[in-house]
Parts: structure tokens; C-alpha cells; sequence
């Protein structure tokens, strides 16, 4: 699970300018961002760049119960 909707909601973006400027289709990321697939490790780091955001800021941290 990623928190890359969460970034982009605080940010003010939208998906399509994630798309462009990952370089991959809006389909794509539209399922990154609904977690219907997860981006590979490269594609993590690539998205963290262009939000401008620690890697770690894009992931889900298990919640202790």
C-alpha cells in the first residue's frame, strides 16, 4: 500500500501531471494511486523525486494495535 494519493492531494496535483512527468500512462499511475498495483522500488524513488518527498513519505506504515 502507498500513500502516493495522499502526496498528490497535500501537493495540489493531479494525476495526470504525475503521469506526464513520470513518463508513464494516466492509467498507470491512476492504479499506483489507487492501489490497485504497486510501482516497482525505481518507480517509488522516480515518483519521491518529482513530489519532492522522502521515499519513506510515499509508503504505509503498519499501525500497531
Amino acid at each position: 500500500m502507498n500513500r502516493i494519493k495522499e502526496v498528490l492531494e497535500e501537493k495540489e496535483l493531479t494525476q495526470t501531471w504525475l503521469s506526464e512527468k513520470l513518463g508513464k500512462s494516466y492509467n498507470m499511475v491512476n492504479s499506483y494511486v489507487q492501489n490497485r498495483r504497486q510501482p516497482s522500488i525505481e518507480i517509488l524513488f522516480e515518483i519521491a523525486k518529482i513530489l519532492k518527498v522522502d521515499p519513506k513519505e510515499l509508503l504505509l506504515t503498519k499501525s500497531k494495535k
